[in-house]
């Protein structure tokens, strides 16, 4: 062939400044495309050998990567379909792109730069990011082919030349530029490859040893495994994670392409900081563990692997956002993800129970979040009591439609969300022989209840401190108090005196309920919960929201009727107000030291 010179085909003065400056910032990812390449190329030739088109020995497939530190020099080479002069002109030299204005508008935000390379079929040249000059060795497939050289110094000037290659294939020689000469270190060169190329379908060697798994698990057909088999690949991924819960194949060839294991973690309340444990592939490939545009967001707690050709390599936020395929891919896991579940509790329902502190989180993340997953998930989330019994949603309806349904025809589901603290409160529902639902997950709970009363036809969610265990579910059967209109205004005056607080109501309650109870109402409650998910502070607003009843049938109350020491009375009074703060946990300070001060005094 004839030494030729001459300027690569593209519609900018020099595409070379433009790609640093704008994939700079992820300028390893050079190294992913130059392998990727070279995959392609050994993936084809196979494709090309099983079709009868190429008759000669395939032999060794491995892409090799190696380091010349005196030379400074990076090396990927491949035995895979190579090219003539003529591809090299094609593939190489004329870049498909649409201009640098329109490409600066375009990818002016730096978040935005990834998708650029694999947009316009500039996968190759993203070596240049990391190089002053780049060189390329080649020879095709095709019997009775060249070889050729082709080096350029970054500039929109090559040099194409015949070559002595005797192999098939293509070594692409990288020349490091000075500010990137991390790349000339072994370690460095590892890590990238271990992140991005570490199940590529062929074998990779680096520094003499095959670095990657070529035919992962999510490759395999189901029937070929165990479950020790899930669960080593899981340990592999995770290795301080606890054995996951269990797992979905995940195996799609029409309408989109789609493998992939999903795997369900053990979860602590902390699990929004477990997020990105899923990592997206493409033919094998890593592109990003940013998943939520491909798997719907509730299921981006979950571990594990998606893999889909249908997905680019360079891929934005945008682009994921707005491709067909992405939709059907993540309307497709949903549906799985509640196939699955729903396979597990009607296959065995006592372990589902028994794992359902974990999948709980998953299943309320999802009802929240994703209306066409809460119809699905009706049938298989479970609520749960405080004795630690589980309901499905219509077990549970005709378990407390009798007892707790008040007198405007609702059913009142009565929560608790801190059994300790809530403790008196409990035992008051108890005595009503009401039910009371377990919703102490910080994290996911508050939002769910919302959901839940929303959802659910003709319910109240009230938790079990809300108001009085009478007005909890409020029947209409008010009891009168037995108190003369004047005991009922002195005891108001005496707690408005005491509390500061202006409205006082005065109450026929059981003897051995509280003497004074402090609710909070269901509303305010839910906001200051809300407000503690948020880190906000929000205790400093509470006491202009606090309703006080006073129980007057408790035989503390009846004997502050009675008391004639007008400074003692307030002192008990005092002492019983506190008392009901100090069970919502709403006493400290030096509040609370004068209350223990006072204590010490009345026993003494």
């Amino acid at each position: 062939m004839a030494h030729e010179k001459g300027s690569i085909s593209i519609h900018t003065e020099n595409i070379f400044p433009i790609i640093k400056k704008f994939l700079y910032s992820d300028h390893e990812i050079f190294l992913r495309e130059l392998v990727a390449n070279a995959m392609d190329a050994t993936s084809k030739l196979q494709a090309l050998a099983s079709k009868g088109e190429f008759n000669g020995e395939i032999g060794e497939t491995k892409i090799k990567i190696s380091i010349d530190k005196e030379a400074k020099t990076l090396t990927i080479s491949d035995r895979g379909l190579g090219m003539t002069a003529e591809e090299v002109k094609k593939y190489i030299n004329q870049v498909a792109f649409s201009g640098a204005t329109e490409f600066l508008d375009k990818y002016k935000d730096v978040k935005e730069a990834q998708q650029m390379i694999g947009h316009f079929g500039l996968g190759f040249y993203s070596s240049f990011m990391v190089s002053d000059h780049v060189t390329i060795y080649t020879k095709s497939h095709k019997e009775g082919s060249e070889a050729a050289k082709w080096t350029c110094d970054g500039t929109t000037e090559f040099e194409l030349t015949a070559h002595d290659k005797a192999d098939r294939g293509t070594e692409i020689v990288l020349h490091l530029a000075a500010d990137s000469e991390e790349f000339l270190e072994n370690h460095r060169i590892s890590e990238i490859l271990n992140k991005y190329c570490r199940f590529l379908p062929f074998e990779i060697e680096f520094e003499g040893k095959v670095i990657n798994q070529t035919r992962p698990i999510w490759t395999k057909s189901p029937n070929e495994l165990k479950d020790e088999d899930y669960v080593k690949f899981y340990k592999e991924m995770y290795p301080t994670a606890e054995d996951p819960l269990f797992w979905i194949h995940l195996n799609v060839d029409y309408p989109f392409n789609l493998t992939g294991i999903l795997y369900f973690p053990k979860v602590k309340q902390d699990f929004v900081f477990q997020k990105n444990r899923i990592q997206l592939y493409s033919r094998q490939v890593f592109i990003t563990d940013e998943v939520k545009d491909v798997v719907p967001e509730f299921l981006t707690l979950l571990h594990g692997v998606i893999d889909s050709p249908d997905i680019p390599l360079n891929v934005s936020r945008s682009y994921l956002q707005a491709d067909g395929n992405v939709k059907k891919i993540n309307a497709h896991i949903t549906k799985k993800v509640a196939d699955k579940l729903n396979e597990l509790f009607n296959n065995d329902r006592k372990v589902y129970e028994e794992k359902w502190d974990s999948i709980g989180l998953f299943v309320k993340y999802g009802m929240m979040t994703d209306d066409k997953f809460y119809d699905r998930a009706s049938n298989f989330a479970l609520l749960k009591n405080i004795k630690n019994e589980y309901y499905t949603f219509a077990e549970y309806r005709e378990k407390v439609a009798i007892n707790q349904t008040d007198k405007s025809n609702r059913l009142v589901y009565i929560y608790a969300t801190d059994l300790e603290k809530q403790d008196a409160y409990i035992e008051s529902a108890k005595k009503r022989s009401y039910d009371v639902l377990r919703f102490d997950g910080v994290m996911v709970d508050n939002h769910f209840i919302t959901t839940l009363e929303r959802k659910l036809e003709n319910t109240l969610m009230r938790r079990v401190d809300a108001d009085t265990v009478d007005n909890i579910v409020d029947k209409g059967e008010t009891q009168e108090v037995m108190l003369s209109e004047d005991e009922q205004n002195s005891l108001k005056d005496l707690f408005k005196k005491v509390s500061g607080k202006e409205t006082i109501k005065v109450q026929s309650l059981p003897p051995d309920e509280m003497p004074v109870i402090i609710s909070l109402p269901e509303f305010m409650r839910r906001m200051k919960e809300m407000a503690v998910v948020q880190g906000m502070d929000y205790m400093k607003d509470l006491p202009a929201f606090l309703e006080v009843s006073v129980n007057a049938n408790h035989s503390l109350i009846l004997r502050l009727l009675k008391e004639q020491d007008e400074q003692r009375k307030e002192q008990l009074a005092l002492q019983v107000y506190d008392l009901a703060l100090l069970s919502q946990n709403m006493l400290g300070g030096a509040a609370l030291t004068k209350f223990i001060n006072r204590s010490v005094q009345f026993v003494a």
